[in-house]
């Protein structure tokens, strides 16, 4: 158990990793554990502010042994137990609880700061938790947070090898080496690439002269990874068969500043390192924030200076951790088809109800996000798929309608009235009420997204208090996206809906300009500059404004062009919010431009 996040050094949260057995394969790297990601500020709570539980495979454990003179012996897992949960939500809880008060003990003690790396362990008799050992985690407790080193691939790899978990943010290379057993070790060069099954301290010299570590086995726990942290080394762990897939001479790029999955490359890629110092960034009266795409993303993020998340997508959350239709789960007795249900079995194992899985792992990415950036504002946008992305989720072929332009068609808000979809919008009602009112993160916010009617959103909002979440409840916050022109045209009513806007630039310039945004054809008339699109946005601005209501923009034109972000802050503008990579440079640009207005 970790008392910070040991990839990104972020502090709110405790890590909790737990397999069957006697805890050497957890350390060892022998097993993926589960984990457990549990927010710290609201821990002490009538909450249950678990963020996220990942199941692991832990295929083997160590337990003892009365077969002659060996005191223990590795064992199997039945297949049962591999894909369950080894602890409790109490269990997590009670862990984490103590997690802090041991923190707590140590941080006292130092007069600093001191995260801790603990061991813990669970009696099968008594069928009670025990502390077994605490030291100082001492990586991420020295790190100087106010200066950003940041590794960027330059060059995008033509031959993706392997992958696995990364460990750390940075970019290694060199001439590979495969060795699979530690009495080979005299044949390692210094910056070489190290391909092995697993280590243990035996490796630990030849770890300590290798340019990057990539291994078959462990997690984010095991040796490899701990003694990469404290080497400052780019390691991929857990990647199955880099020893099999790699070969000794072979050139490589190992890449660990793509998110939580680490990608060994072929060849020598190019990649640069970008140094800010956060201490001489201006604060602006304009809030400049993000958009956050995956959960993987947002704890390293959290270190960035933004002033909160304007977009997060929830159809990155489903793509990527549920990958099933909503109603395939709703519907799960009626299908037939044989491939998708074990499919859908495989994915929702240990969840005896279907619906809950999709509630549980949309509720996890949601709250992961609003953790990484507590207390401000996070705003989460309700699914946008379109039919034919819904169609390519598991058993999606069931449910979704062919259509000619399903751009103009079936997406956003009129899906979640509609009788056809309503019961999945319930799922993501309920996954937004247990994050809020569960978990107590009540930064997280609402956003509707292609709303074109008054009744529209009217008929939206319904369906949002029957399923639990009512406006103004707990300071529930809805905005609106504001992408169609009738959201400009009648912005006085929508004002009287909703809380705020969010404008989205690259739909209002599709509607306003009749184009296409996806073809090529056309491509040269797509541009958020032209003069109508800016009157649009000139006009909602200022009826927004009139009427007291928040009023952003999350769209890609801020970021691509900064004469837009001027004009965004010409017209007073609340905030604006685009991809990280475009964050500092766009918070300068905005600070220019409110000095010369005399608003700096």
């Amino acid at each position: 158990m970790f008392t910070i996040d040991t990839e990104t050094g972020f502090s709110d949260v405790v890590l909790i990793n737990a397999a069957y057995g006697l805890g050497e394969t957890v350390v060892q790297g022998a097993v993926n554990p589960d984990e457990y990601y549990v927010f710290k500020p609201l821990l002490r709570s009538s909450f249950r502010p678990i963020l996220e539980k990942r199941v692991g495979e832990k295929k083997i454990k160590i337990i003892y042994s009365h077969e002659g003179n060996k005191p223990v012996k590795t064992v199997a897992v039945p297949k049962e137990d591999r894909s369950r949960l080894v602890l409790s939500e109490d269990e997590v809880l009670t862990l984490a609880r103590w997690g802090m008060l041991i923190e707590d003990y140590y941080t006292k003690k130092s007069e600093k700061y001191t995260p801790m790396d603990i061991e813990w362990a669970k009696d099968g008799v008594l069928n009670k938790l025990f502390i077994v050992q605490a030291r100082p985690e001492t990586i991420h407790a020295q790190a100087d947070r106010t200066v950003i080193q940041k590794y960027v691939l330059n060059q995008k790899g033509t031959k993706l090898i392997v992958k696995g978990s990364a460990v750390g943010e940075r970019i290694g290379q060199g001439k590979a080496h495969v060795i699979k057993d530690v009495h080979n070790m005299k044949e390692f060069r210094e910056g070489e690439v190290l391909i092995t099954d697993i280590t243990d301290p035996d490796w630990v010299p030849i770890m300590k002269i290798a340019s990057a570590i990539v291994t078959n086995r462990g997690g984010r726990s095991s040796h490899a990874a701990i003694v990469s942290r404290e080497l400052g080394l780019p390691a991929v762990v857990g990647t199955n068969n880099a020893t099999e897939r790699i070969k000794t001479g072979q050139q490589v790029t190992v890449s660990c500043a793509e998110g939580e999955i680490g990608h060994v490359y072929e060849g020598i890629l190019k990649y640069g390192i970008e140094k800010i110092d956060l201490k001489k960034l201006p604060k602006t009266k304009t809030k400049v924030m993000i958009n956050i795409g995956t959960p993987d993303e947002a704890f390293r993020a959290s270190h960035l200076p933004a002033q909160g998340v304007g977009l997060a997508r929830e159809e990155f959350i489903i793509n990527d951790y549920i990958k099933v239709h909503p109603l395939a789960l709703v519907n799960y007795k009626t299908i037939k088809d044989p491939h998708v249900k074990r499919q859908i079995d495989e994915l929702t194992k240990g969840y005896k109800d279907k619906q809950q899985f999709f509630i549980g792992k949309l509720a996890e990415g949601m709250a992961t996000i609003a953790a990484a950036f507590y207390p401000k504002d996070v705003i989460i946008r309700f699914s946008d798929f379109k039919s034919n992305e819904y169609a390519n989720l598991i058993g999606g072929q069931f449910f979704e309608p062919k259509e000619e332009n399903p751009m103009i068609g079936w997406r956003g808000a009129s899906r979640y009235y509609s009788e056809q979809f309503k019961a999945a919008f319930a799922l993501e009602c309920r996954a937004v009420l247990k994050v809020r009112e569960e978990m107590g993160l009540t930064n997280l916010k609402v956003m509707i997204p292609m709303c074109r009617t008054i009744e529209e959103g009217r008929n939206v909002l319904r369906e949002m208090e029957l399923n639990g979440l009512k406006q103004g409840k707990n300071g529930l916050e809805v905005y609106v996206m504001c992408e169609v022109p009738s959201n400009v045209i009648l912005a006085e009513e929508f004002c009287k809906l909703f809380d705020g806007f969010s404008i989205g630039s690259n739909d209002l310039t599709q509607f306003t300009l009749g184009v296409d945004r996806d073809s090529a054809l056309v491509s040269h008339v797509f541009d958020e500059r032209n003069e109508a699109v800016k009157k649009m946005i000139a006009k909602v601005i200022k009826t927004a404004k009139k009427n007291k209501r928040k009023i952003g923009i999350c769209g890609q034109a801020p970021s691509d062009y900064p004469e837009f972000a001027e004009f965004l802050v010409e017209c007073g503008i609340d905030s604006i919010s685009l991809n990280p990579d475009a964050l500092i440079k766009t918070i300068l640009i905005v600070d220019r431009k409110e000095r010369q207005m005399g608003k700096g």
